[in-house]
């Protein structure tokens, strides 16, 4: 548990970091624009250095996240940060699919087995949005009866929404509805 606390003090950190800059430059409250490429703004690294440090705590754990329940919430987390917009074009599929396969800790898996339930999420939500979106609401409840899988899905959400240097609104609202799914506080991921 102490580990989750320094994480939550560094993200708190770069929080105030962040609002401080964006602040003083009349920014946003990341002081960067949407779009904005990465470093750019006065604050423009306080996200990805957030994404790096989640993305590193997240690695420290990986002996840890090896359950189904984990798995299975992540790829679903991974789906609705994916059509956070209310699509997912097939590059943009490619591109997530590309980076799960790719992240440290998911490399606990089979890709295919980490492929097929992305995929499985992903269709469902651009089949029928509303109802794709509560199915993989419930599979990533499925993870809230461990605290430390509960809190390594948002990470792991978060990471992937971060990839690209911004943390789309759109994207920010999936995560701060997959804490309340996970019953994990969204101010600890500066939400």
């Amino acid at each position: 548990m102490a580990m989750w606390d320094r994480i939550k003090e560094q993200a708190k950190g770069l929080q105030q970091q962040s609002q401080g800059a964006g602040q003083a430059s009349g920014g946003t409250a990341g002081g960067r624009q949407p779009g904005a490429g990465a470093g750019a703004g006065a604050g423009g690294g306080s996200k990805e250095k957030l994404v790096g440090l989640l993305k590193s705590q997240l690695g420290s754990l990986k002996t840890e996240l090896k359950s189904g329940a984990y798995r299975d919430a992540s790829m679903a987390m991974c789906a609705l940060v994916a059509a956070a917009d209310g699509s997912v074009d097939p590059a943009e599929r490619q591109h997530v699919e590309s980076l799960i396969l790719q992240n440290d800790v998911l490399q606990n898996f089979p890709p295919e087995q980490l492929r097929q339930r992305f995929n499985k999420h992903v269709d469902q939500l651009m089949f029928n949005f509303p109802q794709g979106r509560a199915d993989a609401l419930q599979e990533i409840a499925k993870a809230a009866k461990k605290p430390v899988e509960a809190k390594a899905v948002v990470q792991t959400g978060f990471v992937i929404a971060g990839a690209d240097g911004y943390i789309a609104p759109a994207e920010a609202q999936v995560l701060r509805e997959a804490c309340t799914a996970l019953g994990v506080s969204p101010q600890e991921f500066g939400l």
